[in-house]
């Protein structure tokens, strides 16, 4: 089985070669760049399965290096900055990355995040059953099950979750969600999204007041788990 590789664009070198030590010893491939222009330049030539990308960059912006790699990049994207303001991060999500973490960060979290990325962006489109655990969601027959008994969804319940399914570990931004499943005129309409997740978590949750699948990110969105 091949080795996963993962791009490392930041202008620090002392976190490059911390990063690079960290995922050298976890059985990844690593390649460095200091500056956007390079990472873009190295990720064209040898595309990776994944990107840690730093926002503060000395030649453009993060951001701005996120956009350009999204129009044709389509591997999962981390963000690793030490920018930690709701704007930034919200941003950086809806702009496309997977996933924004804040340094100083914990080494077991990001590798778990590492995990998840790779494993949603190497998973088979056409499968038609997804599990996570106690859920299994058919997405072909639109059914989902907890604990094989049969959960009754409505339809904006069931476009929600498949939604989450599909983008497992991702944190998902409330203008994402609200524009996905009710379309671009209720990005602002943030009561509909609580509502329909007050009422999937009652089903899918064994505890509402404590969630375990879909998890609150405070003032950014959502992020579906495995409890596995």
């Amino acid at each position: 089985m091949n080795k996963p590789g993962i791009l490392i664009i930041d202008d620090e070198a002392q976190m490059r070669k911390l990063l690079e030590i960290t995922l050298q010893s976890n059985d990844y491939i690593v390649r460095q760049a200091s500056t956007g222009k390079e990472g873009q330049i190295m990720a064209a030539n040898h595309p990776p399965d994944l990107i840690i990308l730093d926002i503060g960059l000395p030649d453009e912006s993060g951001h701005i290096i996120l956009q350009q790699l999204r129009e044709w990049y389509t591997n999962p994207i981390i963000i690793l900055s030490v920018q930690s303001s709701e704007e930034d991060i919200i941003k950086a999500l809806d702009n496309g990355a997977n996933d924004y973490l804040v340094k100083p960060f914990r080494t077991g979290e990001l590798l778990a995040r590492i995990r998840s990325a790779i494993r949603s962006s190497t998973a088979e489109d056409n499968e038609p059953i997804v599990s996570f655990n106690d859920l299994q969601i058919d997405l072909s027959l639109r059914t989902v099950k907890k604990n094989n008994t049969v959960i009754k969804l409505t339809g904006t319940e069931y476009t929600l979750l498949a939604l989450f399914a599909r983008n497992e570990g991702k944190v998902l931004t409330h203008h994402y969600l609200l524009r996905e499943v009710w379309g671009p005129g209720y990005i602002n309409q943030s009561q509909y999204l609580r509502v329909f997740i007050a009422q999937l978590r009652k089903k899918i949750e064994n505890d509402p007041n404590r969630p375990e699948h879909i998890v609150t990110e405070s003032g950014i969105g959502y992020r579906f788990v495995s409890t596995e």
